[in-house]
């Protein structure tokens, strides 16, 4: 497996891999006209790459993954947003490929890319697998809205 930094062109697979995000437990609670009409849930994509977005892609022959983030504000906050200047991170990985590692290396790479701004935050049902990934890789709960709780990682 290659992880490669996110570009411009990986804009449709960053969609892609929100949905996927979105229908975590393989239920098709959204689809994606759904998800791009919901403002909260499309900041995540809408115009990228803006200054201050960076991410990674997994590659096996093909994207199979990718974690990325954005510098969200009070003002258009994301779901997981815990002040101005705090990435707030998104993952998806491709249904077949969950349970294999590779979510854990894009969050590492991603990490690591991330250190520059001191945190990095995000937002997990707490029935979600990956919550307990999170909590692996030094995120804590700092807040819960709505049916999720808000994460964050001091870098």
């Amino acid at each position: 497996m290659l992880i490669r930094a996110a570009t411009t062109d990986d804009r449709e697979f960053l969609e892609r891999m929100l949905l996927e995000a979105y229908n975590w437990d393989g239920q098709p609670r959204f689809t994606m006209e759904q998800l791009a009409a919901e403002d909260h849930a499309w900041r995540y994509v809408d115009g990228w790459m803006r200054p201050g977005d960076f991410g990674v892609v997994a590659e096996d022959g093909r994207p199979i993954g990718a974690a990325w983030a954005r510098l969200l504000t009070a003002d258009r906050p994301g779901y997981g947003y815990v002040a101005d200047g705090v990435p707030e991170l998104s993952i998806g990985v491709m249904p077949e490929h969950r349970g294999r590692g590779v979510g854990r290396a894009l969050l590492e790479a991603l990490v690591r890319d991330a250190a520059q701004y001191g945190r990095l935050s995000l937002s997990v049902e707490p029935e979600n697998r990956a919550a307990e990934l999170y909590r692996s890789l030094g995120f804590r709960k700092v807040g819960h809205s709505g049916g999720s709780d808000t994460l964050l990682l001091e870098l």
